[in-house]
Formats: C-alpha cells, sequence, structure tokens
C-alpha cells in the first residue's frame, strides 16, 4: 500500500542513529600563546565513532590505534566527559556510545586527548535534533580536555573546533588568518611527556619584564598574520616566557630547534606540552628541509621521530562516512 503524497510530506525527517568524526592534531600555545593560541595540523587524527542509545548515560565500546590502554569510564575519559557534559547541558533524555580509534599519541604535545574529546563532540552533535554551532561546543569541549590536563584551556580544541589558527580564551573562540603558502613543520619525538609534568614545570615566580616582552611578541605574531607579513612573525615568535622552563623537559631541544631556524622558520618552540616541536615557514620546500634537520637533531640524542609538514591553515574538525572508509582514504 502506498503513503499519500500528503502523509509522506508530514512525517518527520529519520533522525540519524549514528556519526563519525575527525580531528586532527594541533600545535599548542604556539610558543608566544600559553593557553589561549593554536593552530591544527593535518597528518595525524583521532577518529570517533557516536551511536545513540536509549539508556541515559554515556559508555565507552571500545578504544583502538596508537593508544589503547585509556579509562573506560566516560567520567575519566576526555571524550566520554565532554559527551557527559553536553548531555547535562541540554537535558538529554537519550545516551550516547562510542568507540575511539586514535591516531595521535598522548604526551605528544599535539593534542591527542583534546582531539578525542572533539571528534567525540562533532559527532555527538550531528544526532542532535537541533545541533548546536562549533562555537557553543566550546564549553563542552573544554570540560573533556581537564580530565587530562587538570585545567580549561583552549589551545588545542578551540583550532580543533574551528580550523586554523585560533585564540580561544575563556568564553570566545576567534579565528585568525594566516596567508595560505604558510607551513608548519611539526616533528614529534617517540618519548611522552605527560602534560600535568609538564605544566608542573610552569611552578615559581616570574618577572613582570617576561610578561611585558611574551606580550609584545604574540601581538607581533597575530599582527603579522593579520598582515600576511612575515618579518613580524619572525621578530614576535620567540617564547621568552614558557620555553625556557619546559625546554629541560625535551631532549636535545636547542638543537632541534636551531635545526628549524637555520632552515628559514620564522621561528620555532615547543608544540603544547611537548616534547613535539614545532617551527612555522613561510613555504613547504623550507618546512619539508627542516623537518628532516629536526628528525636528524632528535637522532643524535637516540630518538626516533615522526615529521608532519602541512599548512598552518590547518583543517576543522569533520565528519567522516565512516570509521573505515577514512582510515582507507
Amino acid at each position: 500500500m502506498n503513503t499519500p503524497l500528503a502523509a509522506k510530506a508530514a512525517m518527520p525527517p529519520q533522525r540519524l542513529q549514528s556519526a563519525s568524526a575527525i580531528a586532527h592534531a594541533s600545535v599548542g600555545n604556539v610558543g608566544v600563546g600559553f593557553d589561549i593560541l593554536g593552530h591544527c595540523i593535518a597528518g595525524a587524527a583521532d577518529r570517533v565513532e557516536v551511536r545513540r542509545i536509549d539508556t541515559a548515560t554515556v559508555r565507552i565500546a571500545g578504544i583502538h590505534g596508537c593508544v589503547e590502554v585509556l579509562p573506560i569510564d566516560a567520567a575519566q575519559n576526555t571524550a566520554g566527559m565532554a559527551l557527559l557534559a553536553l548531555r547535562k547541558a541540554l537535558g538529554l533524555q537519550h545516551g550516547f556510545e562510542l568507540s575511539l580509534h586514535k591516531g595521535i599519541a598522548l604526551g605528544s604535545g599535539m593534542g591527542g586527548s583534546a582531539a578525542s574529546c572533539v571528534a567525540a563532540l562533532v559527532a555527538a552533535n550531528a544526532l542532535l535534533e537541533r545541533p548546536l554551532s562549533r562555537e557553543s561546543l566550546y564549553g563542552f569541549a573544554l570540560e573533556g580536555e581537564a580530565v587530562a590536563s587538570g585545567g580549561r584551556h583552549g589551545d588545542n580544541v578551540g583550532p580543533m573546533l574551528l580550523g586554523g589558527l585560533v585564540i580561544a580564551t575563556r568564553d570566545r573562540l576567534l579565528r585568525i588568518p594566516v596567508p595560505p603558502t604558510w607551513h608548519c613543520a611539526l616533528v614529534h619525538p617517540h618519548v611522552v611527556l605527560e602534560t600535568r609534568k609538564a605544566r608542573a614545570a610552569l611552578v615559581g615566580d616570574y618577572a613582570l619584564g617576561e610578561f611585558v616582552a611574551q606580550s609584545a611578541n604574540l601581538a607581533l605574531v597575530l599582527a603579522g598574520c593579520w598582515r600576511g607579513e612575515a618579518e613580524l612573525v619572525r621578530e614576535g615568535l620567540k617564547d621568552v616566557l614558557i620555553e625556557p622552563r619546559r625546554a629541560p623537559l625535551v631532549p636535545n631541544f636547542a638543537r632541534v630547534k636551531q635545526a628549524a631556524l637555520d632552515h628559514k622558520a620564522m621561528g620555532a618552540s615547543i608544540s603544547g606540552g611537548g616534547p613535539s616541536v614545532f617551527g612555522w615557514f613561510e613555504h613547504r620546500a623550507e618546512a619539508e628541509a627542516a623537518a628532516e634537520a629536526m628528525r636528524s637533531a632528535f637522532a643524535e640524542a637516540g630518538l626516533d621521530s615522526d615529521s608532519f609538514v602541512a599548512p598552518v591553515d590547518g583543517p576543522a574538525a569533520s565528519l567522516i562516512p565512516s570509521i573505515d572508509a577514512s582510515e582507507q582514504a
């Protein structure tokens, strides 16, 4: 029996029961913007599949990929906590089940914990009757990130949500324009540096002059990005506040940083809490040459490493057809 056309038109659209999303790695702080500035970079990513369930809870069905030993309890997991916060804020009667596919190592300085919660939120958001804006997901991402780092800072989750270079304050996200030719070389040595340990290295007194110098450098970097003037960035991309305190935690850091500068980097520093090191370059060829030199510097310390070269204006988290399809792409 055929349904009349009028009846078909009145039928509500079929609601999605599952969705998958990908969130790319990030460079937190970008040297001069501690806890408030970051950008995403293609090359490594986390993928999360979220399924709508009738039970009013959030549960983790499985964790796969380069990291498999993570908390299964949703409240102790960045992705799980982000969805718990979403459910509570919206008063949802249904719950979520998620599967994590880790492509970003934890303790790498590449936003591994942030990527899981952002991908989970983007996927879960697609299952809502009225999906929220990316900016509206920000607070829930901060809740998830706090599980791993112990604090609500958006320098990783912000750029993952919006893409590109982003200022992430307590309540606001602002995307900063960056010339499309500018590239980042990110080198990740095969050593773990936990975020909490990296933050512990910052405990102590700071001189007022350090804050003034760092503020000036941040202003120059932002102005250089807005105006597309590499020389302003080159003058400002120098971390005088955080890098000196964390440098001892990164093996052979001085040599790795110098390798980037020797290959025409506008600036180089520690990515996030480390141990990864990044450099910004005006052209891709310079970034590729620097990445090899930076890897060689880590090799001098007996460390293997992975390198990623991609535009600074990196991709935002996005929905994907399925986990399997994205991994075959």
